[in-house]
Order: C-alpha cells, then sequence, then structure tokens
C-alpha cells in the first residue's frame, strides 16, 4: 500500500519583489487535523505565505503539492474551495450579510440552506437579523465572523487563517479557536493561522516562526 500524501507539502517557497527577499524559503507539511500557527515580527512575509498558500500569489521558487498534485496543475477555481483563505479584513459582498452567505452555496449552483446559515450564526454568537444588515454597518469583530462563516459554508481540507480574530473580544476570540479546533478534531480540517497572541502561540501545537526582514533561520518547532 502507497503511503498516503500529506494535504499540503510545501517545498522550499519564498517570495521576492524588487530584488527584495519578503519570504525566506519554507518547506512544510500538513496532514488532516493538524494546526500549524505561524509567527513572527512585521515583515517576515506571514501574510505572504499564507496568499502563496491560497494561490493568491505566485511563488518565486519552489513548489506546493496538494494531496500529491503540484497545486499550479488544478484549477484555481477547485484548489481554493479546498484550500480556503480568511482575511483579517474580509471583503464582504453584495447589499446585504445573506448575500455573502448565499453566494458559497450560488457558486456551486445549490439551493442555499438557510438552517445551516441560521446554525453558523448561532455558532459565531451573531443575532439573525445581521442577515438583513448591509457590509458596512457592521463592526470589525462583526466582519470578520461573517468571512469565517462564509468560508465554512462548505468544510475545506485546509483553513487559512490570516489574524482572523484580532478585532474581538476574548470571549468571542475563544469561541472562534474552540470552534476551529472542533473543525479539526471532529472533520479533520487542517488550519495554518497568523497569530501575535502571547496565549495562543503558547498554546500552540505547531509553531512557524519566520525571522526579523533580511535574516535567514526559520524555525519550527512541536
Amino acid at each position: 500500500m502507497s503511503p498516503v500524501s500529506p494535504l499540503l507539502d510545501v517545498q522550499d517557497i519564498y517570495f521576492m519583489q524588487d530584488g527584495t527577499t519578503l519570504l525566506q524559503p519554507v518547506s512544510l507539511t500538513l496532514n488532516a487535523g493538524e494546526s500549524l500557527l505561524v509567527t513572527g515580527p512585521s515583515g517576515s512575509g506571514k501574510s505572504t505565505l499564507l496568499k502563496i498558500l491560497a494561490s493568491l500569489l505566485e511563488p518565486s521558487g519552489g513548489q506546493i503539492l496538494f494531496k500529491g498534485q503540484p497545486s499550479g496543475s488544478i484549477r484555481p477555481e477547485h484548489y481554493r474551495q479546498r484550500v480556503s483563505y480568511c482575511f483579517q479584513t474580509p471583503v464582504l459582498f453584495g447589499d446585504t450579510v445573506y448575500d455573502n452567505l448565499a453566494l458559497p452555496w450560488q457558486i456551486r449552483k445549490k439551493t442555499v440552506d438557510s438552517a445551516r446559515i441560521r446554525y453558523g450564526l448561532r455558532q459565531m454568537d451573531l443575532p439573525e437579523t445581521i442577515l438583513a444588515k448591509k457590509p458596512e454597518q457592521l463592526s470589525g469583530g462583526e466582519k470578520q465572523r461573517v468571512g469565517l462563516l462564509r468560508n465554512l459554508q462548505f468544510l475545506p481540507d485546509v483553513l487559512l487563517l490570516d489574524e482572523i480574530t484580532s478585532a474581538l473580544d476574548e470571549e468571542n476570540r475563544q469561541r472562534i479557536n474552540q470552534l476551529i479546533a472542533s473543525l479539526a478534531a471532529e472533520q479533520g480540517v487542517a488550519t495554518v493561522s497568523i497569530s501575535h497572541d502571547v496565549a495562543e502561540i503558547r498554546q500552540a501545537k505547531r509553531l512557524l516562526t519566520l525571522p526579523q526582514p533580511g535574516g535567514s533561520h526559520i524555525d519550527e518547532s512541536a
């Protein structure tokens, strides 16, 4: 029996722009249900790394394998459904919050499951009345939770989380972290997240520390 390929196999990817290295070479593997927390100083390339993993940026070198297949050989729309990027400040579309949560269903040409949306709102501690609100009426924390809920309408294999709790109070931060942990434990969703939170860094099972700009030592600990 051949060994099962990891979900993501990242091999020496790096990123340069105008002769400046914005991300030092990174290699890592990620299996189903695993969580990796990425930290490091400002300018070390944390968001750049996630955008490359999400196929939103083309690396200057190296390669990414998704389930053993080069990511560049997979249709971008399919890859991005399986490896889903959550922005720190999500871009919300349409006239209402409902429009945003219905979008993943419409893209897949499926009937919107309103019960699933309402259940997700309860998980995020958001009232159903928020569905009728315009995106610009939301607070930063509400936008982050709506953005995450939109990404979770159809569970991906990998969630890429770019400081998605930065605008939340402690209670809601813990709520979201517990939800993500349960997705990993019960559904096998793998996560790569960025955080500067000391408590989250201390509790991380796997930690990838990117170096200061101009540095070269990348440290991964478990």
